[in-house]
């Protein structure tokens, strides 16, 4: 099955005013926990069972955000993570029974915006999709500016999108709060310690070569559209480049 999704997909609102919720896992009282605790946190919920129609919903409803299971037998979570960042920056959190570090840390790198391990608090679970959705429209501490503007590279925070030479490049939460960390402080070499910070609330599952993902990941973005926004500080971490 061949699903298309247009860049960008994920809409912030229902008609009714809601944030959608994608929940996509096999078992069925996993759905129906996570949907109850989401529903009185004020979400609205949608459900798939295995990964096939997840892609189907997330291309219809163009869902806020995707909480993803990894052990589907149809089309697992990794293989759904990776169809979707081919052309969506529609936040995801991995929600799996897999708890070795290499699987976290291989699940953020995919593009997952964070990741939480079976048997998990459901409050707790609220409180991550609340973060990965303040990041997905926050702003950094410094110039109340909407645009933060660096050469060819523009941050448009109300719009909470990014574009080079005027040309909109579609990037993930995480990849827009490293942007955005970036341009409000266009001198500041970041070390990958400072980058963890900014990119994840709480970092004890993300490492080095995470945030080197990330950056690998924005660099190609911007180098479909003929740029590059990051350098290398060697020994430090990195920064805005110039111009």
């Amino acid at each position: 099955m061949r699903v298309e999704l247009s860049t960008g997909t994920f809409r912030p609102l229902d008609s009714r005013g809601m944030r959608k919720i994608l929940v996509v896992d096999d078992d069925a009282h996993i759905r129906e926990v996570v949907c109850f605790a989401l529903r009185r946190a004020g979400y609205r919920t949608l459900t798939a069972a295995n990964g096939r129609t997840a892609l189907d919903i997330v291309a219809h409803e163009r869902p806020t955000l995707v909480i993803l299971d990894i052990m589907m037998l149809e089309l697992n979570g990794t293989a759904v993570c990776l169809r979707l960042r081919a052309s969506s920056d529609v936040p995801i959190i991995f929600l799996t029974a897999k708890d070795e570090e290499v699987d976290r840390i291989l699940g953020l790198e995919l593009g997952a915006d964070d990741y939480i391990v079976k048997p998990f608090s459901p409050r707790e679970l609220v409180a991550r999709v609340n973060a990965v959705l303040r990041r997905q429209g926050s702003s950094v501490n410094g110039p109340s500016a909407d645009k933060l503007v660096h050469g060819k590279l523009c941050v448009d925070r109300e719009g909470r999108t990014v574009s080079w030479a005027g040309v909109e490049v579609a990037v993930t939460a995480t990849e827009f709060a490293l942007l955005q960390a970036f341009a409000a402080q266009p001198r500041r070499a970041f070390t990958r310690d400072n980058l963890m910070a900014v990119a994840y609330e709480n970092a004890r599952f993300v490492s080095d070569r995470t945030i080197d993902s990330h950056i690998r990941h924005i660099r190609a973005k911007f180098q479909t559209v003929g740029g590059d926004p990051i350098e290398t500080v060697h020994g430090v971490g990195y920064k805005l480049a110039a111009g």
